[in-house]
């Protein structure tokens, strides 16, 4: 007679089984096993893991960098001529790749959960890989064409560290359920110490970490420096054409104080403003003068460069998506715009009162003017009428006779110096990058009254920042949205970790209170995936031999296969290898 436990019939798991499926493609039941995972195994879900970790930091760096995506554009322009938004693909296989790896990692989660055995099935293998490695090479290109953004990462975190802090909170609390349910089921008590000082840890440290995080932000706000002045950059180019009339004006709507422009000169001696060499992207050249679009812009004169069109680029390439916000009355202005001349920038500066910086561009070698640049664009700027008091004086070549011609100018460097070299060069201004001064420096510059003016600043969260920090102007291109004022952090940290502290706890009491009423209950636990058949087979050794089934309530119905070829399908003898009795 043979003496067997009756097989049992389960209800079908849905979600187990598209968990299994779609992470390894075991969507059968005797496919899952709840055995130790390999260590091939253990080794992809490290690297997964790693992937994760990766495309998180290259999100977080293009999400950031968002301040400066028209410099990027710019870079890609002048290295391929056409003119284009070249962070919309970036962006695009970056999110559809972080969703990917992000979903192969709350399936692996859920294995662990679930007590399954973890098994990548190697197309996602193959996937993972792909993202890995494309990842690296994105990482190495941006070091070497673009690495100064980099700086962006430190520089963001002193803004978005609060929420960082709270969603790094909401994802350890989340972890507790399984921490929590992984302890209550453990019979070793060494695991059960070492995962609960390990998670322990690991909340402590996100507890205490406001503490140690540096930030000009974690202020009062009785001690917050006035709102840093703002200057438009080339006017307001994200709602005109860059350095056109039209585009200082609407620059001066937003209420800004100075006005930033780039300067080159004709042939016959016509500061006008220009930021690229050529006259390709930003006006119609190649239908006025084909044969020359190539040329530099400061080999042309003043009656050609007067007959090129400097704003239909823009409506036809919307650079920065906003076109469809202008009315059509903006829209006709802007269709109408020309190349500007320095002499109408000095002559709108000084109608609204508002400091004028530009940045002058030498003309190539073979230009008319190539030694007397200097001469030529001061003589402008004097003929203008414009107050000296209102122009921002930024060329180093020949500054001290700029100095004596024009002493009423404000002598600008775009060169980081010490302030006590700034100071005895006569210079009271300073023009740089925004990751170019620290918290610290911004305040010895302003001990020593040097005036500091940093660009670009286009997001609401980098002005915060330099407004904490104390940095008296910003130049921008987007004056119309930063008007966003230091948030208290203080209280968003302190409520975040009482609330996580009263999860955790709740969650490992009712984790372990769950697992003490089951084992109270006499229940023998079972695994529903592996179902077992044993009984004592009368032996010396007296060993209990185990077989997996793989009979599924479904194929029992149906009348699919019978146990005597389940025995055979395993090597076993249905009669005799398990439990025959006399």
């Amino acid at each position: 007679m043979v003496k067997h436990q009756p097989l049992q019939v389960y209800e079908r798991q849905l979600c187990l089984s598209c968990i299994t499926g779609i992470y390894g493609c075991r969507w059968k039941r005797y496919q899952r096993s709840h055995d130790d995972t390999t260590k091939w195994e253990l080794l992809w879900s490290l690297i997964l893991l790693l992937t994760f970790c990766l495309l998180l930091v290259w999100c977080y760096f293009w999400w950031e960098a968002h301040n400066d995506y028209n410099e990027f554009n710019w870079f890609l322009y002048n290295r391929s001529g056409e003119w284009s938004d070249g962070t919309v693909p970036i962006l695009a296989t970056t999110a559809a790749g972080f969703t990917y790896i992000a979903f192969l990692m709350i399936l692996a989660l859920c294995h662990v959960a679930l007590g399954q055995q973890l098994n990548l099935h190697w197309l996602h293998k193959v996937g993972v890989s792909v993202a890995l490695l494309t990842t690296v090479a994105g990482v190495i290109s941006i070091n070497q064409t673009w690495g100064q953004e980099w700086d962006i990462i430190p520089i963001s975190l002193q803004a978005t560290g609060p929420f960082l802090h709270i969603g790094a909170l909401a994802a350890v609390t989340a972890l507790s359920w399984i921490v929590a349910g992984q302890v209550a089921r453990a019979e070793k008590t060494m695991f059960q110490v070492v995962v609960m000082l390990l998670y322990l840890s690991l909340l402590l440290g996100l507890y205490v970490m406001p503490i140690y995080i540096t930030s000009p932000c974690i202020m009062e706000h009785a001690s917050l420096k006035p709102r840093p002045d703002v200057i438009g950059l080339r006017g307001a180019p994200m709602l005109a054409p860059e350095n056109t009339l039209w585009s200082f004006q609407r620059a001066l709507q937003m209420n800004v104080t100075g006005l930033e422009a780039d300067v080159a000169i004709s042939v016959d001696g016509v500061p006008f403003l220009m930021h690229d060499r050529t006259l390709r992207r930003t006006t119609d050249i190649e239908k006025v003068f084909p044969e020359r679009q190539m040329d530099e812009a400061a080999l042309f004169n003043w009656t050609d460069l007067q007959q090129l069109n400097a704003g239909q680029w823009f409506l036809k390439d919307d650079p920065f998506w906003t076109v469809h916000m202008l009315s059509p009355h903006e829209k006709t202005l802007i269709a109408n715009q020309s190349v500007c001349s320095l002499e109408k920038l000095l002559k709108l500066s000084s109608y609204h009162n508002s400091t004028v910086v530009f940045r002058l561009r030498r003309p190539p070698l073979e230009h008319p003017l190539y030694h007397s640049w200097i001469n030529d664009t001061l003589h402008a700027v004097q003929q203008s009428g414009v107050p000296q008091n209102l122009v921002m004086w930024t060329p180093d070549e020949h500054r001290a006779q700029v100095r004596e011609l024009a002493p009423g100018l404000i002598q600008t460097s775009v060169e980081k110096q010490s302030p006590q070299s700034l100071n005895q060069s006569g210079i009271s201004r300073l023009l740089l990058r925004y990751n170019q001064a620290s918290t610290r420096e911004i305040s010895d510059f302003s001990e020593s009254y040097i005036n500091l003016t940093l660009y670009t600043v286009n997001e609401p969260w980098l002005f915060s920042v330099l407004w904490c920090s104390g940095v008296s102007s910003v130049s921008s291109e987007a004056p119309h949205i930063l008007k966003r004022r230091p948030q208290d952090y203080c209280l968003m940290w302190v409520t975040a970790d009482l609330i996580s502290f009263a999860v955790v706890v709740g969650i490992f009491i009712f984790q372990n209170y769950h697992m003490i009423r089951y084992r109270m209950s006499g229940m023998r636990s079972y695994n529903p995936e592996q179902i077992m058949l044993s009984a004592a087979v009368r032996r010396s050794s007296r060993d209990i031999s185990v077989m997996k089934e793989k009979l599924i309530f479904s194929e029992v119905g149906n009348g699919v296969g019978s146990a005597e070829e389940l025995y055979a399908d395993n090597d076993c003898d249905y009669y005799t290898n398990q439990g025959i009795s006399q």
